[in-house]
């Protein structure tokens, strides 16, 4: 790797203009800004990964605070009430080089029950100088007063064609090659976090032997089964056929496959068969998330009406998911669903 950072550092956005995704965010903070119209405090939510400290950081650069006016706090480990109280108190100090100091509290829904009344005081009566921004995954923690406070902001997960996009362009700008279906399979396990994918992508550089990284590096280091072993799997589970569907399972076990790497590319397929038979218009959409051989079978499985999928399948396959997290031996919460809807 030409540098010794991490991805996700590397590549995070330093301007609006470097960010993908959260448009509509973007533009009302953009607007916000050109009309001089800066609020005192913003919450920022979303899952983990979808850039609400980046831009945040972002924000409080394009207000003209300097850096050594942004602070950073995570909730998670200074959540208490006195931690609360020596930010109310340090909050009166004007700035040192900027017209704002600007709070980062990252995690809020993190801090105690004590410590949101002490901020609440903070938020109704704050300084002119002081912008808060308050981040946090589970928005739900955050108490209402608090929230009526705020600018909010849903931040979206990133799709599966937005991290492909960035994976192309993170490996480009590293200096290797990559297959598009690597790129693909990399965004999907990625699962709507910039965070993660980037993770993602320097465990397999690193595990690379050269600059051209082969499909079966790629699967190799993120524990994913080859596409075509889950497709073979998939149709017998359409066709009840629990003799190919133990053997297939049985040659992904072999070689190391993560079950929870399988099940989420399968449940992935599976709902992409349900979506091409019910919503109309969606087979466009589902073409940017896989490559043309998948797209193949969620067709031919989609319209035929001898061997398709119902909801009994994919409820079965999503309850799966629970097992695979206690069960002892690899491949047996798969094996035990494919029995069951076999009638075996």
């Amino acid at each position: 790797m030409s540098s010794s950072l991490a991805l996700y550092t590397k590549y995070r956005p330093k301007t609006f203009e470097e960010v993908i995704g959260q448009e509509q965010t973007i533009k009302t903070l953009l607007g916000a800004i050109k009309a001089g119209s800066i609020g005192h405090a913003y919450l920022f939510s979303g899952s983990r990964g979808t850039g609400k400290t980046s831009i945040a950081r972002i924000f409080a650069r394009a207000i003209g605070a300097h850096d050594d006016d942004i602070y950073e706090i995570d909730a998670a480990s200074n959540r208490g009430i006195d931690d609360i109280r020596a930010l109310r108190d340090a909050v009166h100090t004007v700035p040192m080089h900027s017209q704002y100091k600007v709070y980062i509290i990252d995690e809020a829904h993190m801090l105690s029950r004590e410590a949101f009344p002490a901020l609440l005081k903070t938020l109704e009566e704050p300084p002119k100088h002081v912008v808060f921004i308050l981040a946090t995954t589970d928005e739900g923690k955050i108490p209402e007063t608090i929230v009526s406070r705020c600018q909010s902001f849903r931040f979206e997960k990133p799709s599966q064609a937005t991290l492909k996009v960035m994976v192309e362009r993170v490996i480009k700008q590293e200096g290797y090659t990559l297959e598009p279906a690597s790129a693909d399979l990399i965004a999907l396990l990625g699962d709507g976090s910039f965070r993660d994918t980037y993770g993602i992508l320097q465990k397999v550089i690193a595990s690379s032997a050269g600059k051209k990284i082969s499909q079966q590096e790629v699967e190799s280091a993120t524990g994913a089964p080859d596409s075509r072993i889950v497709n073979s799997f998939l149709r017998a589970v359409v066709a009840r056929d629990v003799e190919t569907g133990l053997s297939t399972l049985a040659k992904a076990v072999e070689q190391g496959v993560e079950e929870k790497v399988f099940l989420d590319l399968l449940l992935r397929k599976m709902r992409a068969v349900m979506m091409f038979r019910f919503v109309a218009g969606s087979a466009n959409r589902l073409a940017e998330d896989f490559p043309t051989e998948d797209m193949t079978l969620i067709e031919d499985l989609a319209k035929n009406a001898t061997h398709t999928l119902t909801s009994k399948e994919l409820a079965e396959f999503l309850r799966a998911y629970e097992s695979v997290r206690v069960a002892k031996v690899p491949g047996l919460s798969l094996e035990l669903v494919l029995l069951r809807i076999s009638g075996k």
